[in-house]
C-alpha cells in the first residue's frame, strides 16, 4: 500500500476497500465450495456465484475509473464489466489486477477534491469522490455479510 496520501480519508477508504474485498472473496468461497442456494432473483447478479464475483469485483473496477474520470485523473486499463462464465478460474487474479490499480491514483488528491464537488455516479445519483469511495469500501460488506447469512442458514 502506498504510504503517501495527500488526503488520509483517501488512504482509510482504499485500505478499508481492500481489506472488505479479500474479506468478501474469502466468504465468496466458503458460500461457493458449501454450495448454498442464492437468493432467486432475477437480477443477472445472482445468477451463479461466479455472476455474483464478476459483480463485485466489477465494480470495484468501476469505482476507481469514475474516480478517475470525475477527476481527470488517468484512468486504469481494468476490464470493469468481466463475464462471469468461468470466472472463477481467473478471480483471484483478477483481484489483485483491481487492489494494484487501486493503489496509487488517489494518493495526489485533497480533501477539498474529495469532497466539494459531486459528479453523477454511473447510475446518475450525484456523489463527490468521497462518498463514492464509502460506497465503494460497502459494496463488498454487503454481499459479503449477505453470504454469511446463507452460510448460517
Amino acid at each position: 500500500m502506498n504510504e503517501i496520501y495527500r488526503y488520509g480519508g483517501a488512504r482509510t477508504l482504499v485500505e478499508l476497500h481492500e481489506r472488505h474485498l479479500r474479506e468478501l472473496f474469502g466468504v465468496w468461497r466458503r458460500a461457493a465450495s458449501a454450495g448454498v442456494a442464492l437468493p432467486e432473483t432475477e437480477d443477472p447478479a445472482y445468477a451463479s456465484y461466479e455472476a455474483l464475483l464478476a459483480h463485485v469485483l466489477g465494480c470495484a473496477a468501476r469505482y476507481l475509473v469514475w474516480i478517475c474520470e470525475s477527476l481527470g485523473l488517468p484512468a486504469p486499463a481494468l476490464e470493469t464489466r468481466p463475464a462471469p462464465e468461468g470466472f472463477a478460474v481467473r478471480a483471484a487474479g483478477y483481484l489483485e489486477e483491481i487492489l494494484a490499480a487501486w493503489d496509487g491514483p488517489l494518493t495526489g488528491i485533497t480533501e477539498e477534491q474529495a469532497c466539494a464537488v459531486a459528479y453523477p455516479s454511473n447510475w446518475s445519483t450525484p456523489y463527490c469522490v468521497d462518498a463514492m469511495l464509502e460506497h465503494a469500501v460497502m459494496h463488498p460488506i454487503r454481499h459479503a455479510h449477505q453470504l454469511r447469512r446463507l452460510l448460517e442458514r
